[in-house]
């Protein structure tokens, strides 16, 4: 069997984060597959001890006009943050870890758990180690390991155990991690379920060459490690989601990671590049997400942040956007944002053609400690875009830049009054001097980790 689960060294349950998922399908505009017929392939099960309150974790969904398992509030959501960021300090240092290593960078994920040489024994740490909107995104820390030993995906309907589809699908928390180096070049979208976590860590990992990573009505996903590049438009396809569903998808528009109606999300230490559509799309009610430390290169329309102007389910949205590096080749999208909250902190902007964020319909943000190097041509030296709207109606928009380090004539253009409300509610962990932000995010995309050693 090529499937390996193995009991985590440590099974604290540092509290239940699950939430309970109804059904409801009342979207016709979304590619959820008209077509989907139900099964349960004995095949689909694992062989080892599953954890029996997994069975409860299922998919998440829209209710009437909410997101199951997503923050009513964003101010509430806001609060708990800084109250957890002032009360976790102690939780960081567990076991005989030592903060005192080489590659201290100041940056609070990395130094959370990268200056433990036994990291590769104690992954699961990591999810101890989330800041901003997705801080409490667990992943699949309360599960098993699951290895992934073959890098094929010749079935997505049926695949073979040992595959990252087989494991992605799964009804139960799992921690998945990578036998060896591989190239996965997926036939259709990889369709995550709730609680997990892909552990890129230790090995080489491209997803490249086909279709890419689709977040969809679920919760509590960590995506760290990988290299995901040349994403391909795939669809017109049966694709199983779970053990006991699959069903029809549409085209797919070719994204990176493309998180739809789901919450609890944090995709970390990345590597994201020339993809047909965005590199990381959140839309239709998806909340409660971290992008940190991952580098972008060489594409177009980088991040989007909402699914439509008009699409108003989206004003509670809230992300945060840290420690990453906009690199060479980028042109715009870093993010556009619609409705929602977006804390944009402390990230390196060394390129790009048109402009670095971008926005329509509202949306507040907060832009803090971030490094804008502005390129060479002068009518592209603007840090910011307002869409497709008149002066008069975005002059009244919450955008402010605080702290902000602008370079080679780079200018960011603020505007609204600057209500204090809503900055809270854009507000989820304190910036640190853009003077730093060359250190902190010097380790920005997929780490080169050795079992051993520092990573």
């Amino acid at each position: 069997m090529a499937m390996a689960i193995t009991r985590s060294t440590s099974l604290l349950f540092l509290g239940i984060l699950v939430v309970f998922f109804g059904e409801s399908h009342r979207i016709s505009a979304v590619r959820i597959g008209a077509a989907a017929a139900a099964a349960s392939p004995t095949s689909l099960r694992a062989t080892a001890a599953e954890n029996e309150s997994s069975s409860a974790m299922g998919h998440q969904r829209f209710e009437g006009d909410s997101v199951v398992g997503a923050v009513d509030d964003p101010e509430f959501i806001a609060t708990e943050v800084q109250m957890q960021i002032s009360n976790s300090t102690a939780r960081r240092w567990l076991d005989d870890y030592s903060s005192s290593c080489d590659t201290e960078t100041g940056n609070p994920i990395d130094d959370c758990w990268r200056c433990d040489p036994k990291w590769h024994l104690r992954r699961k740490r990591l999810a101890d180690c989330g800041i901003g909107f997705g801080r409490s995104a667990i992943g699949g820390r309360n599960g098993h390991f699951y290895r992934v030993t073959d890098p094929s995906d010749d079935d997505p309907v049926n695949p073979r155990p040992g595959t990252l589809r087989y494991a992605v699908i799964q009804d139960e928390p799992l921690w998945i991690v990578f036998k060896r180096d591989m190239v996965i070049t997926l036939k259709e979208e990889l369709i995550m379920n709730s609680f997990k976590t892909i552990d890129g860590r230790g090995v080489n990992v491209h997803i490249a060459n086909g279709a890419c990573i689709t977040i969809q009505f679920v919760t509590n996903v960590i995506i760290h490690g990988l290299h995901i590049h040349d994403c391909k438009p795939t669809g017109n396809a049966m694709v199983r989601s779970s053990p006991s569903h699959y069903g029809w998808r549409t085209m797919a528009d070719g994204d990176a990671i493309s998180i739809f109606g789901s919450s609890h999300i944090w995709i970390d230490h990345n590597s994201l590049s020339n993809c047909a559509d965005g590199l990381v799309d959140a839309i239709m009610g998806s909340t409660a997400i971290t992008i940190s430390n991952n580098y972008f290169t060489n594409h177009n329309e980088v991040m989007l942040l909402g699914h439509s102007d008009s699409y108003t389910r989206d004003k509670k949205m809230q992300v945060t956007i840290v420690f990453n590096h906009f690199g060479e080749g980028l042109i715009q999208r870093m993010p556009r944002c619609r409705h929602g909250y977006f804390h944009v902190v402390n990230n390196d902007y060394t390129h790009w053609e048109m402009y670095a964020i971008g926005g329509s319909a509202n949306p507040t943000i907060n832009s803090q400690g971030n490094r804008y190097l502005a390129p060479t041509n002068p009518f592209a030296k603007e840090v910011t875009k307002r869409v497709e709207t008149p002066n008069d109606v975005w002059m009244n928009w919450n955008w402010r830049s605080e702290g902000d380090l602008l370079l080679n004539g780079a200018y960011f253009t603020p505007s609204g009054a600057g209500a204090h409300a809503s900055y809270a509610r854009a507000s989820s962990l304190g910036a640190k001097s853009s003077s730093m932000v060359a250190s902190i995010t010097s380790g920005a995309g997929v780490l080169q980790c050795r079992k051993g050693s520092h990573c």
